[in-house]
């Protein structure tokens, strides 16, 4: 089949079946393309639990399907690719976050999230990279444990000072991949771009940015700018995105390594097994999970 059949087929399939297809926004063009709803992970969520259809298929990673199994426990939801991970979400688990907060009793522990089901039923509350210094700054409690992103972490320190943020060592290894010489070096190869980068790169790369933001808000940001070059610090698909959005204007990822390999595991063909019930992984949690995690979401939605 070709690009256009399959996508024609998935398009035919996911009516017959009532299927709502969600996109993360680094996925490859020719998924978005069939997609009912492109966004970032939270947002993707919120879009499944309003949709009518019950059976839902994520193209993104693990921790995303989870989040909208949380936020729409009564629907079918499959993971397109069952190997599509996040190295984030995989680094800390419940029993060693359950031992670290041992050691700070007097911490609110906040958890990103790119975090896994499980772990968010120990947390006091979750946020996303776009809500995350509103919702601290929120926090009455002055002492905040914040997992698992630590460039995250500092950046919204930075923007919080009243607050005190303990930061594990962990991350985003793609974004924390590019380095400051990365940046030094593709600003004096396009010296008339403005650079746009995600708050899970390191503090060093943050420091030299024109707009710091989630994915989406720097889309939005590239769309909205009267600049006509952009340098893109965030997974390379987005500058690719962009390039078919705004034809008019120069898109430039900030360095080649800005490759998630966990993103790139769903390919079309993963999306249209998954449609015809061939394929994708169905997501089932525990109750106790779905109900944990649930109070965690919760408390982002209440504060932000």
């Amino acid at each position: 089949m070709t690009v256009a059949e399959m996508q024609n087929e998935i398009m035919r399939l996911k009516a017959e079946r009532d299927v709502c297809i969600l996109a993360h926004c680094y996925q490859a063009q020719d998924i978005l393309e069939v997609a009912d709803y492109v966004g970032d992970s939270y947002g993707l969520s919120v879009q499944a639990a309003k949709a009518k259809q019950q059976t839902v298929v994520m193209c993104g990673v693990r921790f995303m399907a989870e989040t909208v199994k949380i936020l729409s426990p009564e629907k079918t939801v499959y993971l397109a690719n069952a190997m599509a991970g996040c190295p984030m979400a995989e680094q800390m688990d419940k029993d060693y976050i359950a031992e670290v907060k041992k050691q700070y009793p007097d911490h609110a522990v906040v958890c990103y999230i790119n975090t896994t089901a499980a772990l968010k039923t120990i947390c006091d509350v979750c946020v996303t990279s776009s809500s995350a210094v509103k919702i601290i700054r929120k926090l009455e409690n002055p002492n905040i444990l914040f997992i698992p992103d630590c460039n995250l972490g500092d950046y919204v320190q930075k923007q919080v000072p009243e607050k005190h943020l303990t930061l594990l060592k962990g991350g985003c290894p793609t974004h924390a991949g590019v380095s400051e010489q990365d940046t030094l070096s593709m600003k004096t190869l396009h010296p008339n771009a403005l650079l746009l980068v995600h708050p899970e790169c390191r503090p060093e790369v943050v420091a030299q940015a024109d707009f710091v933001g989630s994915t989406s808000a720097i889309m939005e940001y590239a769309k909205r700018s009267d600049a006509k070059e952009f340098l893109i610090g965030t997974e390379m698909s987005i500058a690719e995105h962009l390039r078919y959005e705004c034809p008019e204007k120069r898109f430039y990822p900030l360095a080649k390594r800005l490759l998630c390999v966990n993103m790139k595991c769903t390919t079309l063909p993963d999306v249209l097994a998954a449609v015809s019930g061939e394929g994708g992984e169905r997501i089932e949690l525990p109750e106790d999970v779905l109900t944990g995690a649930r109070r965690c979401i919760d408390k982002m939605i209440e504060l932000g």
